[in-house]
């Protein structure tokens, strides 16, 4: 190959390589950080999104959070071992060597320390589930990402999941989802642990405007039933320990079920996170966010006034 068109090629991949959006994760007890890692970073991999590359990481972990401490040391270290991350000894070092923040931390009680310091040193932010461990501190969050003007989002994979995106009806009456329930006892909004996926599906098939939430269940089963200002009704069941995901959405007589295989994976999601760190503009308005996060926390007075319906603060 001719010099000078070596050198060509090399310099058009170093300038992609300069041009990739590089991504710092915080919190590595989960393996949403593999999974992103593995379609960000090797280009053979299925689904790969390009234009984004996980580069650095801070470890974080929860030592009283069994699902936290016995993860995070080796998540990091294959991380490092075999997608070449570094993993740093804090956020303000995580900071300075990338564009954009993934928080990963499966214990939400740490989200917003470790939301206030990202947000300090102006980086775009994903915050994965739950957001917060309460409404305050997802309020919080909000306050401090607007007052510094960075952007962010939270959001489940399951909003862009065959289930919402094959059943999308705007004239829709009611929507029922279930899903998954199982609690984690540091938690306060103990639907905000895992039953955030299927109440995510039920506030992208619904939209916002949720005013009053009765929760009502048992050992293996909850339900929370909902009211929207227009009067149309939403349900929800949170199955425990675990179970399928599903949705009905109801027009009119007539109702509707997504595909028996609905496909659910963490792909479209990953894709909507590079956009919004290419573009600063969250999938997701933080609003929509915010009342998800008020709807937990009425479903949780509900269940502590013996299952009478309580109105979204």
């Amino acid at each position: 190959m001719p010099v000078m068109r070596l050198l060509a090629l090399m310099l058009a991949g170093a300038l992609a390589c300069a041009a990739q959006i590089r991504i710092g994760i915080v919190g590595t007890d989960t393996s949403h950080v593999i999974a992103f890692t593995r379609v960000l970073n090797d280009p053979a991999a299925k689904n790969h999104i390009p234009g984004a590359r996980i580069v650095a990481a801070y470890k974080g972990g929860s030592p009283d959070v069994e699902s936290s401490r016995t993860r995070v040391e080796g998540f990091a270290q294959e991380l490092a071992a075999k997608w070449n991350v570094e993993i740093v000894p804090d956020i303000p070092s995580l900071c300075k060597k990338v564009d954009a923040v993934l928080l990963e931390s499966v214990d939400g009680r740490t989200h917003l320390a470790q939301a206030r310091q990202v947000i300090a040193a102006r980086k775009p932010l994903f915050i994965d589930k739950p957001l917060a461990a309460t409404l305050e501190d997802a309020r919080e969050i909000a306050r401090l990402a607007k007052e510094a003007g960075v952007p962010w989002f939270s959001s489940s994979s399951l909003r862009w999941s065959e289930i919402v995106t094959t059943m999308k009806a705007p004239d829709a009456t009611a929507v029922t989802t279930w899903g998954p329930g199982p609690f984690e006892e540091h938690h306060y909004l103990e639907l905000g642990w895992y039953a955030i996926h299927p109440i995510e599906m039920l506030f992208a098939l619904m939209g916002t405007g949720c005013e009053e939430v009765t929760r009502v269940g048992g050992a293996t089963l909850d339900t929370i039933t909902c009211r929207w200002k227009d009067g149309r009704l939403g349900t929800v069941h949170a199955l425990r320990p675990y179970g399928p995901y599903g949705a009905v959405v109801f027009r009119g007589k007539d109702a509707r079920m997504p595909p028996a295989k609905a496909a659910s994976d963490y792909v479209p999601m990953l894709r909507e996170i590079v956009k919004f760190f290419e573009t600063g503009k969250p999938p997701v308005p933080n609003e929509e966010t915010l009342e998800i996060f008020a709807f937990l926390d009425a479903a949780q007075r509900s269940k502590e006034a013996g299952g009478k319906p309580m109105r979204l603060r």
